[in-house]
């Protein structure tokens, strides 16, 4: 049952944690757009889809989780490299979503000019969509692999802290005096 109880509090850290940033996030966008919050969240929905965003939302809260739980299960205890390994994976998942939807956008781009006819009269038409292709593809890779270094390097560290605090307490000479 403590199990369970440490789970659900790693679970609601990382919630915390992940709806913190995300309201940071759209407090960066709407400071450095013209746009309102509602905006940014269409803007975001039509630019990446809804499969995107939950796809990666599901990967940045498991990568926050797994660094919840390195911090809290020592470093030689079982489910500490586990989680280790499932915020990596999470976080490498991040970068090859954001390269996948990548080249989704550049093909889908390239499928609509191979569906029109181009004259004067489509060719607005026909770029507008080419464009709209190709925002989705840029933008995945411009959030994405940013996101996803920062995971990994945050993973890294958190466990590299956690390591070298273990071996502190480890190697500490003991005061027969009780003083340390």
């Amino acid at each position: 049952m403590q199990t369970v109880a440490k789970t659900l509090g790693a679970g609601s850290r990382a919630l915390s944690g992940f709806l913190g940033l995300s309201v940071i996030g759209l407090a960066v966008a709407v400071l450095a757009t013209p746009m309102n919050v509602g905006d940014v969240v269409d803007w975001a929905e039509r630019i990446f889809g809804a499969v995107f965003i939950v796809m990666f939302a599901g990967m940045v809260y498991v990568a926050l989780l797994s660094i919840v739980q390195i911090r809290c299960i020592p470093p030689h205890a079982a489910g500490h490299r586990s989680w280790f390994e499932t915020g990596l994976q999470a976080a490498n998942g991040i970068a090859t979503l954001a390269l996948t939807y990548t080249l989704l956008g550049i093909s889908l781009g390239i499928g609509s000019l191979s569906s029109q006819t181009l004259s004067p009269e489509t060719i607005q038409s026909v770029i507008g969509g080419l464009t709209e292709h190709f925002s989705m593809a840029f933008m995945s890779t411009v959030v994405g692999l940013p996101v996803s270094a920062a995971l990994r390097a945050v993973l890294l560290v958190t466990r590299s802290r956690v390591e070298e605090r273990q071996l502190v307490l480890v190697h500490r000479p003991h005061d027969p005096t009780g003083n340390q």
